[in-house]
């Protein structure tokens, strides 16, 4: 229980890899450094929601915190499968929500794990929550003629800082931001083919604009130098009814409740960032100048030891990893494309679709045989799948944002 002029702050993860541990490590440290941590006023929480089958780890990965970093926090809360069953049981024993609706906001994938732990957040009388991801660190790489420049982050003192005056705040991302690989271009895939296919899954944040450059720089994405040096914070603007936010280096601030709204994907698909972007008509939300690193590939865990790398690898799209992870990006893209559109551009829908459609069937074969990879067909079937799903995933986003609702009186103890 914190008193009048004190912060109860939470880190949130939701995660499947025991290397968050290192991640978490290292925030705190920047923490230590910063001196934020010599703050009375401000208590620390961790609330991890943890996944065994995701890289097959057990409980110990998640709950075996470090002493020098455990040592930092007042509680710790751990999240898994059987406390996650407790909480809804929990819910519909006591009519929050009705038994056949228990497992909505809460469960297996991002988005419910997510919840999860705004939940236990709420619950356990926290103000600000800041979601980590477990593969971006707290630093940001700009380009130079000869070499690269990295500077550290302040990334959670930013959040604390403007969280204050803001419902959601998010920071920046650098590195390997988007899995599109370098493509070099030939008889079998053009560019035209490419860009044709990113023009399918297009919304208002992935272009063939940005994937483009992007693929220039070797599918690396370095920190804009004026917003290191100006630190000047700024208001999202909202895109066809949508402030764009991000899962990780994202902050939310839990004292204006009514202003707080549930983590949402389709099933199987991802995007759980994008559909809480378009809650946010009324919401407060600032982009805030710290960046993370996003080691999507697992490339450059030895950042967290200080080893600062003076070149990055290109996506290389020869390498096995690199198009596994690429084509599960385009089947996330590809299933949640249809609910986005038809919450944001209802009256388009069937043309949007229809053009998606039409391009996906005349450039994934070409895709397969670039990549040798026959499955890339299988794109145009779960397009098909989700079109046709998209007014009940609707409904099962609005009945998730009504159940939520109840969930968070209750955490309250409304």
């Amino acid at each position: 229980m914190t008193h009048e002029g004190e912060i109860s702050v939470g880190i949130g993860f939701a995660t499947g890899r025991r290397s968050f541990q290192s991640v978490l490590g290292t925030f705190i440290y920047h923490l230590e450094e910063s001196g934020l941590l010599n703050n009375r006023n401000i208590h620390l929480n961790l609330l991890v929601a943890y996944d065994l089958t995701y890289s097959n780890t057990c409980r110990t990965d998640y709950t075996r915190i470090g002493k020098s970093v455990a040592e930092k926090l007042d509680h710790c809360y751990f999240i898994g499968e059987e406390d996650i069953r407790a909480a809804e049981d929990e819910l519909a024993k006591k009519g929050v929500i009705p038994e056949d609706k228990k497992n909505i906001c809460f469960g297996t994938g991002y988005a419910r794990q997510r919840n999860s732990v705004v939940y236990t957040a709420l619950k356990n009388g926290i103000d600000y929550l800041i979601f980590l991801d477990d593969d971006e660190y707290p630093m940001a790489v700009t380009e130079s003629k000869d070499f690269l420049l990295w500077s550290g982050q302040h990334v959670l003192e930013s959040h604390v800082k403007s969280l204050r005056t803001a419902d959601i705040t998010n920071g920046y991302h650098c590195g390997y931001i988007t899995p599109i690989p370098y493509i070099e271009f030939d008889h079998i895939l053009s560019e035209e083919d490419f860009k044709t296919f990113i023009e399918a899954m297009s919304n208002d944040v992935l272009n063939w604009e940005t994937a483009k450059e992007t693929m220039r720089s070797g599918g690396i994405t370095y920190a804009d130098k004026t917003i290191l040096i100006e630190q000047k914070t700024s208001l999202a603007e909202e895109v066809n009814g949508a402030k764009f936010i991000t899962g990780g280096n994202l902050g939310i601030n839990l004292t204006s409740p009514e202003r707080l709204f549930p983590f949402y994907n389709p099933p199987g698909a991802r995007g759980e960032d994008t559909f809480l972007s378009t809650c946010l008509k009324d919401v407060n939300v600032k982009h805030i100048p710290s960046y993370t690193f996003h080691d999507g590939f697992a490339y450059y865990r030895h950042l967290l030891k200080g080893v600062l790398p003076n070149v990055l690898k290109p996506i290389d799209f020869g390498s096995e990893e690199v198009i596994n992870r690429f084509y599960g990006a385009c089947l996330g893209w590809t299933r949640y494309k249809p609910l986005y559109m038809y919450i944001t551009r209802r009256s388009e829908f069937d043309a949007i679709l229809d053009e998606m459609q039409e391009k996906m069937e005349q450039v994934l074969p070409k895709l397969c045989s670039y990549f040798n990879r026959p499955e890339f067909l299988g794109i145009a079937e779960e397009l098909r799948k989700y079109r046709a799903n998209a007014p009940r995933h609707f409904e099962e986003f609005e009945e998730t944002k009504r159940l939520f609702e109840r969930v968070k009186e209750y955490a309250l103890g409304e």
